[in-house]
């Protein structure tokens, strides 16, 4: 078994831009890796680190 087959999340992620504009970050509001036009959920890098470790998969 691998760890796909316990983690059913979704874990689809936006594109990275290329350089600014960039979009907010939907937490901090601090500039994300992805591009303003971007329509969804954005986060920086470090709220989206935090947001993984709070919905990680346990074993």
């Amino acid at each position: 078994m691998s760890e796909d087959d316990y983690c059913l999340i979704d874990a689809a992620r936006p594109p990275r831009a290329d350089g600014p504009p960039y979009a907010e970050c939907v937490l901090c509001r601090e500039p994300t890796e992805y591009p303003e036009s971007y329509k969804g959920i954005t986060l920086c890098p470090a709220c989206e680190w935090q947001e993984a470790q709070r919905t990680a998969c346990s074993g």
